[in-house]
């Protein structure tokens, strides 16, 4: 059988068994195509004579990784997954999953439908439906529980966790993990049942104690934030043992169909899309990029060892750099000591760490840079010492290497002109901690060659991060955004509002901090260094709330210092502001001639929102962003905005457009002198 775009299913016959083969690529989506071809072929093997089983293999790299989530925004056509698997539960032959690669969402619940599973040993398993806005919603929800017991299916569900073989086999989620031929092994297992059905749905849900279930379910609702998918997950697992499975299955159906159409459902699927097209920029993708193997940390701080970890953990040699010896050695110990960590709470063998470890070079010598074929700086964010060290990197790194900065906010081309190949030379914003944070933003310099770009998104991809693409200018993208928000919220201080009040407001709307909370964290020194780089070029005549450097006059420099906007004692966080910042903020009120007033919850929420998206306006028009979606993928990878609301772009997309700009205009002309109002159709356009 000939596969197409309508018929993704290639039918092979080994000898007694039928394979039926899913050719969707890249990643073998569960489409309409695909749910008839495997629909088609349950038929046809249910009527043959001559096989006595079937198993179902993905080509490719992948079983089946998700479902099509184009559809998911649209009336479903039949076959629908359910009736998919209701069609081999039905077919009185055995039938058997061939997993590799993933098996994620409708693909595992069609796994899960089969009679067995047989998995290769690096394949991975999961229902992340509820991350999607969704539930499962082809009998994951009744079916897993009948194996793993309704807390951790609740556990497992509720996080989307993707579980890897070995895992998935001792939860007996799989029945064979191999790593030999899957084929072969999946055949022969099929040739074991001798004709025996083995159905899932026939099983009886594990006991388990009311005690444990609900610890589960209270554990999930915390971590999920109480969110309508995690409440309504929970609420489907547990009819596993309360009703007929039948009535179960419907219940799942239409709760599924229900919140995929919802607007969480539709925020998080705009988010999706975001984050595949901002590894694909809009300029310079036809570019080639130069090969890699070597990277170079030039700076074995915090920041620096955090880099070279992610860079051994992508499977590239690193050379660690740094002028001290002692600095240099506790850089190399911080690297030793993760991977020690690691080893220890089992989720990495010591032979894996021992790999990483061996390719990491620690050294105060600088000829040792000539093999890197990328060098990053990664030291103190001051300009003037940056361009010092770029122009010790450019008598060291061998011609052709790329050059890359990792600033929060200063002048690319002001660093690149310190060398004499500004065309290698561009910046990489990595969020701390590097080895954690996905995001990356990837800026280019006016002199930034097409390859040089190229190749550190590139790089980006293979350190597993979301490589955004940005322009050149104060910021880039998500400090110029988080500026513009933290600067608002400011405002609303003179105006009457208490930092707990905008923390509490703002994590209400789902921001994982308030921005004074995070101004706590991170140290208000940071922030105040950088205004007092900018004083000189400040107009006098703009607003500027001067509370955070009072703060910081007065050594309240956050939790470092035990106190800021809030007091830091013994680890413990108070939960409002003392005497002394309220009655800095109440003078800062007095000296703007303000009356102070209160601000509801909704009020503050709106304005932070809405001094995000006219920025983002701003920014999009100057082309510092290439898309307005990646401005979405910043503010959530980067700066905890809540994914279930699709980010600040899809948030000002769904707000009643004369409405909008009503507030807009309101909200620039309470702003002060030199606030901007932005055009904001660039950010509307889908």
């Amino acid at each position: 059988m000939n596969t197409s775009p309508s018929n993704p299913i290639q039918l092979v016959a080994a000898q007694d068994v039928l394979v039926i083969e899913i050719h969707n690529p890249p990643i073998n989506a569960g489409s309409l195509g695909v749910r008839q071809g495997i629909f088609d072929a349950i038929e046809q093997l249910s009527r043959s004579t001559v096989w006595q089983a079937g198993v179902i293999i993905g080509a490719g790299s992948t079983f089946i990784a998700g479902s099509d989530l184009k559809e998911f925004g649209q009336p479903l056509e039949d076959p629908q997954l359910p009736m998919v698997i209701a069609a081999i539960e039905q077919c009185a032959k055995p039938v058997v999953a061939a997993i590799h690669g993933a098996a994620l969402g409708g693909g595992f619940e069609l796994a899960l439908g089969c009679d067995a599973r047989v998995a290769d040993v690096r394949a991975v398993v999961g229902l992340p439906e509820v991350t999607l806005g969704m539930i499962p919603g082809a009998g994951g929800t009744q079916r897993l529980p009948r194996r793993v017991g309704l807390a951790k299916a609740i556990e497992l569900i509720c996080a989307g966790t993707r579980l890897p073989a070995r895992q998935a086999l001792d939860l007996g989620l799989l029945d064979q993990v191999v790593d030999t031929d899957l084929r072969t092994a999946a055949v022969e297992f099929a040739r074991t049942l001798k004709g025996r059905k083995r159905r899932l749905a026939d099983e009886n849900v594990p006991a388990e104690t009311a005690e444990h279930i609900t610890q589960a379910e209270q554990a999930a609702l915390r971590a999920g934030r109480n969110r309508p998918p995690v409440r309504a997950a929970i609420e489907a697992i547990k009819t596993a043992i309360t009703l007929p499975l039948d009535e179960a299955l419907l219940a799942e159906r239409e709760t599924f169909n229900t919140l995929r159409l919802g607007p969480e459902a539709h925020a998080l699927r705009h988010l999706f899309f975001a984050e595949r097209n901002a590894m694909k920029p809009a300029v310079r993708a036809s570019a080639t990029y130069r090969s890699f193997q070597v990277v170079a940390v030039i700076g074995s701080g915090t920041m620096g060892t955090g880099i070279a970890i992610a860079a051994l953990d992508a499977g590239l040699s690193v050379v660690l750099i740094d002028q001290e010896d002692d600095a240099l050695e506790r850089g190399r110990q911080r690297v030793l000591d993760h991977y020690k960590k690691r080893v220890a709470q089992g989720r990495l063998k010591a032979t894996e760490a021992a790999s990483h470890e061996a390719r990491l070079l620690a050294t105060t010598d600088w000829s040792r840079l000539g093999p890197a074929d990328i060098v990053i700086e990664a030291v103190f964010e001051e300009l003037a010492v940056k361009q010092a060290v770029f122009r010790k990197i450019d008598g060291h790194a061998k011609v052709g290497a790329v050059l890359a900065t990792n600033t929060s906010y200063l002048d690319i081309d002001a660093i690149a002109a310190s060398t004499t190949r500004p065309q290698d030379v561009l910046g990489l914003h990595f969020f701390s901690p590097a080895n954690v944070m996905k995001l990356l933003e990837v800026v280019r310099g006016e002199k930034t060659s097409t390859d040089a770009f190229a190749t550190d998104m590139a790089l980006g991809r293979q350190l597993k991060k979301m490589a955004v693409p940005c322009g050149n200018a104060f910021g880039f993208i998500g400090n110029r955004l988080y500026d513009a928000y933290r600067r608002q919220c400011e405002f609303m201080l003179e105006d009457g509002a208490w930092p707990e009040e905008v923390d509490q407001a703002l994590q209400e709307f789902g921001f994982a901090m308030g921005p004074f909370s995070v101004a706590d964290l991170s140290g208000l020194d940071i922030a105040w260094r950088m205004r007092r780089a900018r004083a000189t070029t400040r107009d006098p005549r703009e607003r500027y709330v001067d509370i955070l450097d009072l703060l910081c006059e007065q050594g309240r420099l956050g939790r470092k210092s035990g106190a800021g906007y809030y007091v830091h004692t013994d680890g413990v966080s108070s939960t409002v502001t003392d005497s002394a910042v309220r009655g800095l903020i109440e003078s800062a009120s007095a000296r703007r001639g303000i009356v102070r007033r209160t601000l509801s919850a909704a009020e503050i929420q709106r304005r932070a929102l809405l001094a995000i998206v006219n920025e983002a306006a701003l920014l999009l028009a100057e082309g510092v962003a290439e898309r307005a979606s990646d401005i979405d993928v910043v503010l959530v990878h980067g700066y905890g905005f809540p994914r279930w609301e699709g980010g600040p772009v899809f948030w000002a997309r769904r707000q009643p457009r004369a409405e909008l700009l009503e507030d807009l205009n309101s909200l620039v002309q309470t702003s002060g002198h030199g606030a901007r109002l932005a055009d904001i159709s660039c950010l509307l356009e889908h």
